[in-house]
């Protein structure tokens, strides 16, 4: 047993970053771990450990995304306001490291597509052996792992020095919110930038309209904390940010830029709204 568990340690950082990836939550990616480790414990032999281990955690990760499907979890309602405890350290190391804008996007693909996205693409395992986890023939796993692929990646109009300018620019407001620093806002917004919000977004009194560079600057300051959960993204096939506090879209801002500067940006915070934009991953 000392032996097995310690073989068992060994893939547990694989196995947790695998089942992140599939359920987008640090404490049921543990469970799916520790689910296997339980299993592990009644079989009586195992040839290819790694490869049992990945079928099994990919398995129990299934049900669990089946089962969300299946309750149809309610919307958010309200943009919770962050917190120091709202995002515990374990979950924010991962959401940093596999990146909140793919959890977002992987939360729209059915089940099985998951699976067969993150197992081959994200996880290099092949066809064949996939096909049993999700009781499919490889043929049609591949079909699964192509069409959430297309669904992932996107395109978007933009030509490619566009799309890299718009990028840039983005990156860089993203970069002053998070810092908080008001001369790189200044530098990165346009003097006459108007930032639109829905109600949901906003504190009760804060206007829903604010125009002009220092304003939204000051603006932006105040409630930049919401720019730790932050990451940009295509929003609608334009360059635009993804708010997902623990991988799950909660705000979404549509970006124009002009040259090199943030010209209008809406914060867009209503469930509906959300629910109909189309988010998929900028190219690296």
């Amino acid at each position: 047993m000392d032996d097995l568990a310690a073989r068992f340690e060994a893939e547990r950082g694989r196995l947790r970053g695998l089942a992140y990836r599939m359920l987008g939550s640090a404490a049921e990616a543990d469970d799916a771990v520790q689910e296997a480790w339980l299993r592990l414990n009644r079989v009586e032999s195992v040839d290819n450990l790694a490869a049992w281990l990945t079928t099994v955690v990919s398995r129990v990760c299934l049900d669990v995304l089946r089962s969300r499907k299946a309750r149809r979890e309610e919307p958010f309602e309200a943009v919770p306001e962050p917190v120091a405890d709202a995002d515990p350290a374990g979950e924010a190391a991962l959401g940093d490291s596999v990146g909140r804008a793919l959890l977002v996007v992987l939360d729209a693909l059915g089940p099985a597509e998951r699976i067969a996205f993150v197992l081959h693409d994200l996880f290099a395992v092949p066809f064949d052996r996939i096909a049993p986890v999700l009781d499919r023939t490889p043929v049609a796993a591949k079909k699964l792992a192509s069409r959430a692929r297309q669904r992932v990646r996107g395109t978007t109009p933009l030509p490619p020095a566009d799309l890299a300018r718009h990028r840039r620019v983005v990156d860089a407001f993203l970069a002053a919110a998070r810092g908080g620093d008001l001369e790189s806002l200044l530098d990165v917004l346009a003097p006459d930038v108007v930032r639109r919000a829905d109600a949901a977004a906003l504190p009760a009194g804060v206007a829903l309209e604010t125009r002009g560079a220092r304003a939204v600057a000051e603006e932006t300051q105040v409630f930049g904390k919401r720019a730790r959960f932050a990451e940009a993204a295509l929003v609608d096939g334009a360059v635009g940010v993804v708010v997902a506090p623990h991988g799950r879209l909660v705000l979404a801002l549509a970006v124009t830029v002009e040259g090199e500067r943030v010209a209008a940006y809406e914060v867009i915070a209503d469930p509906a709204r959300l629910a109909a934009l189309h988010v998929t991953l900028l190219s690296a």
